[in-house]
């Protein structure tokens, strides 16, 4: 963290105290702890802009709000889903790109421009009733004009032996076919799922390859129709999976039925975990999926909330949650009022 922001965080004392039952302090008051015999004072400030969250959309928020001249800090989790992507193709200006390798330059860029970018986890977010938030984490407590929640969502992961993060980072499995399914062109694909959403993910890989099979689970029926969309487009159907054995030359899955199907890349169809809790627990409308609800400038139901990426849009790309963030930031900056030189 660069020194204009560090009287933005509490010391462990302080957070301790608070843990204890003492009230936190006012804007403006001055705190005092020790640290191995030295005493230290600071007096508490208000950010501009708080980013939850270190993915594409986090980075790209705390780089324009950097840009604009805001006091902002990113806490990130260190959860990002784009850092399990192998390599990416579909992301503009690259013929390739793996998602840690984005990561990185994000976070030099955001560096660069002097946004602090802290590892930590953000507990709660609480109003202040002369406006903005007080949010608590990890290293502490910090107090905040506007937040931006860009915390993304959890794949769902099948619970079958043999499937480890290892097969994702390798690429012979994967969760987005709009990100990937392109790279997989006549080549032997996999769907694991039995709800519609499986089938459809199934019936769209058609678009890159005839040799498409949905593994079912049995949990959920697939409708009728939808069923009659599968025979047509050729899409074989097997038993649920109860192991996958990944080696250099294929991703072999068993079925209930001792059958044995060798595929290139297999998808899994489990849906996904929105993580929207820290802005649904304090009044922020969402969707029955989990997806938060914004307006034209990705504000939330709770004013001086935004979001962007994932934890928004059920098109889980890159480029759309950079797309908010850009929005998002902006509004920020044309809230707070000017901060002229």
């Amino acid at each position: 963290m660069n020194g204009r922001n560090l009287g933005f965080l509490r010391s462990a004392k302080v957070c301790a105290n608070l843990a204890q039952g003492y009230p936190p302090p006012a804007l403006g008051e001055v705190l005092v702890w020790a640290t191995a015999g030295v005493v230290f004072s600071k007096v508490l400030s208000m950010l501009d802009a708080l980013i939850i969250g270190g993915g594409p959309a986090g980075l790209m928020a705390a780089i324009y709000l950097a840009r604009y001249r805001r006091e902002v800090l990113l806490i990130d989790e260190g959860a990002s889903r784009a850092a399990l992507i192998p390599e990416s193709h579909n992301y503009p200006g690259f013929k390739g790109i793996a998602g840690p390798a984005l990561l990185a330059r994000l976070r030099e860029q955001a560096s660069l421009y002097g946004a602090p970018l802290e590892r930590g986890r953000v507990i709660s977010l609480h109003h202040r009733s002369d406006g903005g938030f007080v949010a608590r984490w990890s290293g502490g407590e910090i107090l905040v004009r506007t937040a931006l929640v860009a915390t993304g969502l959890v794949d769902e992961t099948p619970n079958i032996a043999g499937m480890n993060p290892a097969e994702v980072h390798s690429g012979r499995v994967r969760f987005c076919p709009i990100c990937d399914g392109n790279e997989a062109l006549d080549r032997r694909i996999g769907v694991y799922g039995s709800s519609d959403e499986a089938a459809k993910k199934a019936l769209f890989l058609r678009t890159y390859s005839r040799d498409v099979m949905l593994f079912e689970t049995g949990e959920k029926p697939i409708p009728a129709e939808t069923l009659k969309s599968l025979g047509e487009a050729g899409i074989r159907r097997a038993g649920r999976p109860v192991r996958v054995d990944c080696s250099a030359d294929a991703t072999r899955v068993i079925d209930t039925t001792g059958a044995a199907t060798d595929l290139d890349v297999l998808y899994p169809a489990l849906g996904c975990h929105v993580r929207s809790q820290l802005a649904t627990a304090i009044g922020a409308v969402c969707t029955p999926e989990g997806n938060l609800k914004v307006d034209s400038h990705q504000e939330t139901t709770v004013g001086c909330l935004y979001a962007a990426g994932d934890v928004v849009s059920d098109l889980h790309q890159i480029t759309v949650g950079m797309g908010h963030a850009a929005i998002a930031a902006t509004a920020i900056h044309n809230r707070l009022g000017r901060n002229m030189r």
